[in-house]
């Protein structure tokens, strides 16, 4: 399980180490931090690759470093604090970088990113002096770290790397080289792959990967939830949920039918889940008391889609270190959160 959550200059975090339980529930007014938080723990996942992207090119797509970065003052004293002086941006003396960071039961993972160094193009042959970039808005990723336990020290780093250079602790307190090739653009978790070597950067990687981010379901007249799809075995749904039909089936028939019926009959009292198939192609149908007629997927309410597309995330039969969900209560009845609440515990 993931215990601690670390970011520091990102957006309107300064600098947070939060600790996390089992559930926790971010809450507080617009403008608090929330969705720093939200897209802070995106970009820790990209680092991994896979399903989410690359780290750089959400940065990058974002405007750059430059503006993601904390804007406010390098430190914030007691008369900020106090109210006593104006919390206000200052001119840059220190480095400038964004730190992401986890740790959980086994390891934990750092990155360290910042901006790009003059020369990115190569160097003019004929003055010698440094190229441009035309790639200038990319940051590059400084530093990455894996380590045991809670706390990065240096005697429980595992794999440190610095910019192209990845090194791993050997024997005793001695490290050996893994790999001198990094491209500054690239994540070590993407471009390391020894299992005899380094086991603990494929832990990480699978680990970071299997993160899910449930930010916003579509439930509009074209959702994709909404329209009837190719259904294969489906044990996590998709985050925009897409296979929400062949989610649901498949936990019915790998063990989980009386959880989903129970959910089901929580929200929506004597009402039944179908599962519609036609060629392949299946289509979720909700069959509600006093209806003749089950009603189709799309003829369902925004809050009733929503439902199932939680209930599908949530009762999912291969569940991750870290679920994320954004607004889970955007578009529900008042009604419906008591079961909401019982299927997120």
């Amino acid at each position: 399980m993931i215990k601690t959550l670390a970011i520091a200059n990102y957006r309107s975090i300064r600098d947070l180490a939060m600790e996390l339980h089992g559930l926790d529930i971010v809450t507080g007014a617009n403008g608090s931090g929330k969705s720093s938080l939200y897209r802070a723990l995106r970009l820790l996942a990209e680092c991994a690759g896979g399903d989410s992207g690359n780290v750089v090119g959400s940065l990058a797509r974002d405007g750059g470093l430059a503006s993601t970065l904390w804007a406010g003052p390098e430190s914030i004293s007691k008369a900020m604090r106090s109210g006593d002086v104006a919390v206000q941006g200052t001119v840059r003396r220190e480095s400038v970088s964004l730190k992401l960071g986890y740790s959980g039961d086994d390891f934990g993972y750092l990155v360290d990113l910042g901006m790009p160094t003059p020369g990115g193009a190569g160097f003019d042959q004929e003055t010698g002096r440094p190229r441009p970039s035309a790639f200038s808005l990319d940051p590059e990723i400084k530093r990455e770290q894996i380590f045991s336990g809670p706390v990065a020290r240096p005697g429980s780093l595992l794999v440190d790397r610095k910019g192209s250079l990845a090194r791993l602790r050997g024997p005793g307190s001695g490290w050996t080289e893994l790999s001198r090739r990094l491209d500054t653009f690239q994540s070590m978790l993407t471009e390391v792959s020894d299992q005899d070597r380094a086991p603990e950067v494929l832990r990480v990687r699978d680990s970071v990967r299997s993160w899910r981010f449930y930010d916003h379901f579509r439930t509009d007249a074209d959702a994709p939830a909404r329209q009837a799809q190719i259904g294969t075995r489906t044990p996590v749904l998709h985050h925009s949920g897409r296979d929400l039909a062949a989610a649901l089936q498949t936990l019915r028939e790998v063990g989980f039918e009386r959880q989903l019926d129970a959910a089901v009959d929580h929200a929506f009292p004597g009402s039944r889940l179908e599962i519609a198939v036609n060629d392949g192609r299946f289509s979720v149908e909700l069959s509600q008391p006093g209806m003749l007629r089950p009603m189709k997927a799309a003829e369902l309410s925004d809050g009733t889609l929503r439902f199932l597309l939680l209930t599908a995330a949530l009762l999912t039969p291969r569940p991750p270190e870290l679920m994320v969900l954004n607004e889970p209560e955007t578009s529900l009845h008042g009604d419906l959160m008591p079961a909401l609440a019982g299927l997120i515990v």
